[in-house]
């Protein structure tokens, strides 16, 4: 009976061990590790498009670009992630419009009051030229901007009812801190409030505010309707997030990487909207189903104040009133 050589066979394992370790070294050595923020927790849509790009990005590249979605504002604040982004310490963030509207003028105009009928119609103008135009303005800001997300249209929900927004007259209502909302609710005679997205529900409780400018997805992630349980649907305004990449990031990927990256996100974007079409009559549903008493106030009611806005915005930038006019023409 022939022996078995057991140095031959002990060389062999020690082959493959060697060569299985490599292998996984190799894998290692060439994953990158990336991290996206996003300002809004997980069930929130921003974070929900975040994460799907993130996984759907892992799997065309076959785990080289692995990317950790960090909600909620853990790694920071919307202006540090903004800094943190242009300086290229962030790689991914989604950083809502009215944000960026403070440094970039044209963003301004998807908050044009009365603009869009629904998600879907904004979702729609993404792909006009001017939208585009406002996304390739962020690269002077050591930005790329992959895209847009979309939060519902925004809605009020309120201590009491409101039934017309002339309501809201002298009545204290948490905005978003930029200009075009503060104007916006001013034309109303209310009183502009900026309070931080985590501390909304607890001012609602202590009479700080009594009317939030928010979408429904936010209504219902931070429980808002416990503190006020009358909802005002408006539509007033889209709310979108914008995708950036840090440009020094982005720049040292190949032209075929960032064309593969820019058709994932695609991808992302437009599962984005459809989710949050459906999202909005599950979160209307679920709010009537808790109690929620709900108002519908109609656009033509707060067409002159919008008016107002329209005339005051569409001359400060081009673009605005380059994408005011394609929005009109698409519809």
């Amino acid at each position: 009976m022939k022996k078995l050589n057991l140095n031959a066979f002990s060389v062999f394992s020690r082959f493959v061990i060697t060569a299985v370790m490599m292998c996984v070294s190799s894998q290692s050595l060439f994953a990158e590790e990336l991290r996206f923020s996003t300002p809004v927790p997980p069930n929130h849509i921003f974070s929900k498009v975040a994460t799907k790009f993130s996984e759907d990005l892992k799997a065309r590249t076959h785990g080289e670009l692995d990317i950790k979605v960090f909600p909620f504002g853990e790694l920071g604040t919307d202006p540090e992630n903004a800094i943190m982004v242009g300086t290229g310490a962030l790689n991914f963030a989604v950083i809502p419009a009215a944000f960026m509207a403070n440094s970039e003028e044209s963003l301004n105009a998807w908050f044009l009051p009365g603009l869009f009928n629904s998600v879907q119609d904004a979702g729609d103008a993404t792909q006009l030229p001017a939208a585009k135009k406002m996304l390739a303005e962020l690269d002077r800001q050591g930005m790329v901007g992959l895209g847009y997300v979309f939060a519902g249209m925004r809605s009020l929900i309120s201590v009491d009812p409101v039934n017309n927004l002339s309501d809201i007259k002298g009545k204290k209502i948490s905005i978003f801190p930029v200009p075009i909302f503060n104007d916006w609710w001013l034309t109303f005679g209310a009183i502009p409030t900026a309070v931080p997205m985590p501390e909304i529900a607890s001012a609602l409780a202590i009479n700080l505010i009594e009317v939030v400018d928010v979408d429904l997805d936010l209504i219902s992630a931070l429980k808002l309707y416990q503190q006020a349980p009358n909802l005002a649907m408006t539509s007033h305004m889209a709310f979108p997030g914008i995708v950036v990449v840090s440009k020094k990031w982005w720049e040292s990927k190949s032209v075929e990487q960032r064309a593969m990256i820019r058709d994932v996100f695609a991808e992302a974007e437009a599962w984005g909207v459809k989710a949050q079409v459906m999202a909005d009559e599950g979160n209307l549903n679920a709010l009537k189903d808790a109690g929620v008493a709900v108002t519908h106030i109609d656009k033509s009611s707060y067409a002159d104040n919008a008016t107002d806005i329209l005339n005051q915005y569409v001359k400060k930038s081009p673009i605005i009133a380059e994408f005011y006019e394609q929005v009109k023409a698409q519809k």
